[in-house]
């Protein structure tokens, strides 16, 4: 006779241990690598993996002889696991600030166009009023804000765009026009304002997929929309990079407003007079996040 689960059958069981095992191959979709990381052999990882999916119900990942990937219920287990464990070392921490007389700590992630925009401003305010609260800055770049918050490793990050997703709150902090940033005697330099049509024959400086995607997600297209696409000389992780090669005559660039906030020798900023689109900064935390600290930092803006 074959048999049927209950509605009131277990919740499945499965500890710390396990979940960061799971993670590390979802991580490295590799058990020999993760295995490595671990620290443990490869089949007992196996085992690891095979007792979680049988306590879960489905399978986790899909395993051939030449790849490993996550199923669908894999991928929501992995961001779900991702929060928890994330929620296991604010726990902790919260603990151990408890135990040891602190009286809180704010963990702010920041890419280049906040830390040049109203943030230092948020933070100047924020200290003022709860000087008793240690902040600690970590410059991230947008995509890897994303998983910072997911992780528990920053409590706020300040970002572009707005990150949609379960669990998460945003809020529209500031928005920068577009400019061009030019090499000081360039043939465009004299001019009140130029075309975004204008640098079609330019060389480009640009930051770099790695830290600067999110950005250069906003700028190409409205590059297409002007009749071209950028003709890329050079690329850099960050903002002193960018404006270096742009003073010693690498090429062009197109970067945000808070540029007028930098100076730089050797760099002319002009607006753009035919880009209308602006650049939205959002500061993004985990909701009902237990810290005092970013409840009252959000309060600010």
């Amino acid at each position: 006779m074959a048999t049927t689960h209950s509605s009131t059958a277990r919740a499945p069981r499965f500890d710390l241990r396990q979940a960061r095992s799971f993670l590390a191959v979802a991580d490295d979709l590799h058990f020999g690598r993760a295995a490595g990381r671990l620290s443990v052999t490869q089949p007992a990882l196996s085992r690891t993996i095979r007792t979680l999916e049988d306590a879960v119900g489905v399978p986790l990942f899909e395993r051939s002889t030449r790849r490993v990937r996550l199923t669908p219920a894999g991928d929501a287990f992995a961001a779900e696991c991702r929060l928890a464990l994330g929620h296991v070392e604010l726990a902790a921490t919260a603990a151990r600030n408890a135990a040891e007389g602190r009286e809180g700590r704010l963990r702010v992630g920041y890419m280049d166009f906040a830390i040049n925009g109203r943030l230092p401003q948020l933070l100047k305010a924020f200290r003022a009023a709860y000087p008793q609260v240690t902040t600690d800055l970590e410059y991230i770049p947008t995509a890897q804000q994303h998983a910072a918050l997911l992780e528990g490793r920053i409590d706020i990050g300040f970002m572009i765009g707005e990150f949609r997703a379960q669990k998460i709150s945003s809020r529209l902090v500031e928005q920068d026009d577009f400019v061009a940033l030019l090499p000081e005697g360039h043939k465009l330099a004299g001019r009140g304002s130029i075309k975004l049509s204008d640098l079609a024959d330019e060389p480009f400086v640009l930051g770099s997929e790695e830290t600067f995607s999110s950005f250069r997600a906003l700028l190409f297209p409205l590059c297409h929309a002007a009749g071209f696409f950028p003709r890329i000389a050079q690329q850099a992780s960050n903002m002193s990079g960018i404006f270096g090669m742009v003073a010693a005559g690498v090429g062009v660039t197109v970067y945000s407003a808070c540029a007028r906030n930098f100076r730089r020798a050797g760099v002319v900023v002009k607006p753009l007079a035919d880009v209308r689109e602006k650049i939205p900064t959002y500061a993004a935390w985990v909701s009902g996040h237990p810290s005092e600290a970013l409840r009252r930092f959000t309060k600010l803006f």
